[in-house]
């Protein structure tokens, strides 16, 4: 028996210094990005209300805001990212050539994707749905009413699989006009050489909204096609990076349910006496950075830097926007949506 409690303290005592030495050690791709002192983040390379540049080159966007708010929690700045435009055939090489840190670029989680192209997708900023636009004169109510139509669709995507599997389960014979780049089908969509366009919802709002001369001319049909659960993902192999990613976008919807916002998270932070918010905040004697390999304030940081969820959501795309979007699948767990964040403790 006292041989068996010896071996047993020894199996214990080596597998608590093999995580104090997990938890000591940063992953490569996290240590790049703090010697570097900047995060590499692939971005669309231009989808109004997600990613998209002005004319000064300011990056903004729900999946911009994903990147910052990250570099705020590991690199104490939210400007400490260098935005690298990728079309959607090019976004998962990149990633995986380590050109980027993180990809953000209003990707869809499929099992294929996490499964063999070795990424993690760190949790969903956004739940979509594959939708057409066509011109408000074609009188078209349904998607069925499309019948042998052309369609503008972006290779590359799972919009293109969509696509063919809904014409074939319907018999539509619907003719896909295919474009490697979304500049080049918006394009041909607004020039008549399609009769409808297929994306995202989201994307076809913000294709209506700032790409079409007269948006009212354009109706997006209410036919949703396909699930389309959208979020940020990370090479394979660092699970420091992997977590913190995913954690950040956590806190972010901890905040909103916890009625923190960037306007008032430093009063929060200094008189709050609620232990979640003193634990999301750092204001307290817990400390939840240090499984991170992270300090104490890390989300207080990427709250300041760009709000909660809630905020991001209205300042992108929300229906005092361009884009118009209702939250709908987007709202908190508690308001009847699908946000829903595990406990930052």
């Amino acid at each position: 028996m006292k041989n068996t409690s010896i071996k047993l303290s020894a199996i214990a005592l080596g597998t608590a210094a093999a995580l104090v030495s997990v938890q000591a050690h940063a992953g490569k791709d996290l240590d790049n990005i703090k010697k570097r002192g900047e995060i590499i983040c692939g971005v669309n390379t231009g989808l109004a209300g997600f990613s998209a540049a002005d004319s000064q080159g300011k990056w903004s966007g729900l999946d911009v805001d994903v990147c910052r708010s990250v570099a705020a929690a590991i690199l104490k700045d939210s400007e400490k990212v260098r935005y690298v435009p990728l079309t959607a055939q090019q976004r998962f090489t990149a990633l995986q050539s380590g050109e980027i840190d993180i990809l953000a670029r209003n990707t869809t989680w499929t099992l294929n994707r996490d499964a063999s192209l070795g990424m993690h997708f760190a949790g969903i900023n956004f739940y979509d749905g594959q939708a057409f636009m066509v011109p408000t004169a074609l009188k078209v109510k349904s998607a069925k009413q499309l019948k042998g139509a052309t369609v503008c669709v972006q290779s590359g995507t799972t919009t293109e699989l969509n696509l063919t599997d809904f014409s074939r389960a319907n018999r539509l014979d619907l003719k896909p006009v295919v474009f490697e780049k979304v500049e080049a089908a918006t394009a041909a969509y607004v020039a008549g050489r399609c009769q409808a366009y297929t994306t995202d919802s989201s994307g076809l709002a913000s294709i209506r909204a700032k790409e079409t001369p007269k948006p009212d001319d354009h109706v997006i049909l209410p036919e949703l096609i396909s699930k389309e659960p959208l979020g940020p993902a990370v090479r394979r192999g660092d699970d420091d990076l992997f977590a913190i990613v995913k954690w950040v976008g956590y806190a972010l919807l901890e905040a909103e349910e916890l009625g923190i916002t960037q306007a008032n998270v430093d009063q929060m932070k200094k008189d709050s006496k609620n232990p979640s918010v003193m634990r999301v905040l750092g204001g307290g004697t817990e400390d939840t950075g240090k499984n991170l390999g992270l300090d104490k304030e890390w989300a207080y940081r990427a709250i300041k830097a760009v709000g909660n969820y809630g905020e991001q959501f209205e300042r992108h795309v929300g229906p005092k926007t361009a884009i118009r979007l209702p939250r709908g699948n987007n709202e908190l767990w508690s308001n009847g949506g699908l946000m829903y964040a595990p406990p930052v403790r």
